[in-house]
């Protein structure tokens, strides 16, 4: 009897046993659907971050295309007008030419080259410019092409750098600061933007009551205008969050992550870089976090973080976005830069046909003065060679009368001389002439 009831005091001791063990097996499975439900939000929200960049990729790869296109035609238009131009430049020399070439001399063809020369010269320039302007735009879509395929795998390597960094940082603000500044120089480095001159960091302004802000940095666009970027988000908490290892502490750092993204926000906006002198900002700042998983945390977690931030006229960049923004800005200067070219060339082109048209009024009055010379110079031959009375025959006679001279005239002029028969002045015969010399 008293074996069967040791017995059965056993079965129950082990029942109980085996019920606090499914009670903590079923609460661990819990804890591990918690997590799982987590990491599937996660992966979704990264799903439709990806989706996104695509639609944007797509976009810009239509938007370039059109740019492309555009370009392409300015430039087909350019080589048509450069064409036409050397054509009508050729045809207008060549009946210049044609018309006057008879009458010049040596001096004169001497003369039109100094005259050609430097209209040669600019149309060289115009035509190397031309071809330049050509290379480039070449070059560029190459170039362009390539950014574009290596684009997802540069945001790739950012943010696997950012999330390697972000796990060995230990809460120091000044450093997470540094380590913020040098991925966001980063960025601007593969952005292809040049610094110093489409993009400053660290510069020094004074708003209205002389007090003085300095951006992390400042972004320049055409026309004068800039975009203000700010980098120093606190990622304390976020840290916290990612180290913690039980759920309560997980839950608070990530309260306390999202409240320090929405402090800084309140604080940003309360700055107004669009008021500093000397800085022509539109009215929304650019707020820059270095960890793509910090921004998708604190925004999964307050859905009304972004509005609350887009109403202060803040915008939430990460790594990738940024980028895809840096890059838009650095085409936009591009094909800035390529439309000052064009209208360089097209200044240019004007100028050319300015010269020309000095020069082609020029070669007019050089004909006219040519045309008078000649006249004025078969006038002078006339009076020469020509006529009765002509100096030449007069002077032969001279030469007759037994005038010494030390050189006779040249046997051109002299042979195209006519001999003046009726001269009243004729010499005496040979034969007396001899006697009186002779007595």
């Amino acid at each position: 009897m008293w074996a069967l009831f040791r017995l059965k005091a056993g079965q129950q001791h082990t029942g109980a046993l085996h019920s606090q063990q499914v009670q903590h097996l079923e609460q661990s499975l819990t804890e591990q659907r918690t997590r799982s439900a987590k990491l599937e939000a996660a992966i979704e929200g990264w799903r439709n971050q990806v989706t996104e960049l695509k639609a944007d990729l797509r976009e810009q790869q239509v938007t370039l295309d059109k740019e492309r296109r555009n370009a392409n035609e300015k430039l087909e238009l350019l080589e048509r007008n450069r064409d036409a131009l050397k054509q009508e430049f050729e045809n207008l020399a060549n009946r210049i030419f044609d018309q006057k070439s008879e009458r010049f001399s040596q001096q004169s063809r001497t003369s039109l080259d100094s005259l050609l020369n430097p209209f040669r010269d600019q149309l060289q320039d115009f035509r190397k410019r031309v071809e330049d302007v050509y290379t480039t735009e070449t070059r560029d879509r190459q170039a362009l092409r390539s950014e574009i395929k290596s684009l997802q795998e540069l945001n790739r390597q950012i943010t696997e750098e950012a999330a390697n960094l972000t796990r060995a940082l230990k809460g120091d603000k000044k450093v997470q600061g540094n380590w913020g500044e040098l991925i966001l120089e980063r960025v601007l480095e593969r952005s292809g933007l040049r610094k110093g001159v489409e993009y400053e960091t660290q510069g020094s302004y004074r708003d209205d009551d002389n007090q003085l802000l300095r951006p992390d940095v400042i972004v320049h666009l055409p026309d004068q205008r800039n975009l203000v970027i700010d980098s120093k988000v606190s990622l304390v908490a976020y840290q916290q969050w990612v180290v913690a290892e039980a759920d309560s502490a997980r839950e608070e750092a990530l309260k306390q992550h999202v409240e320090a993204v929405r402090n800084h926000i309140r604080t940003l906006s309360e700055k107004d870089y669009s008021q500093l002198n000397g800085l022509h900002s539109p009215d929304f700042v650019f707020l820059f976090m270095p960890i793509e998983p910090a921004f998708v945390a604190a925004f999964q977690q307050d859905e009304n973080l972004f509005a609350e931030a887009f109403e202060r006229k803040i915008i939430v960049v990460t790594p990738t976005t940024l980028l895809a923004t840096l890059r838009t800005i650095e085409n936009i200067w591009r094909y800035e830069r390529q439309s000052q070219n064009a209208r360089r060339i097209a200044d240019r082109a004007s100028a050319v046909y300015d010269k020309l048209r000095v020069f082609v009024e020029a070669m007019e009055r050089l004909g006219s003065q040519l045309h008078t010379a000649q006249g004025t110079y078969d006038n002078a031959m006339n009076t020469l060679t020509r006529g009765r009375g002509n100096l030449i025959s007069q002077a032969n006679r001279f030469v007759e009368l037994g005038v010494r001279v030390k050189k006779e005239l040249p046997k051109s002029i002299t042979e195209q001389a006519e001999v003046d028969a009726d001269d009243p002045y004729e010499p005496d015969e040979p034969e007396d002439s001899t006697e009186k010399t002779q007595e």
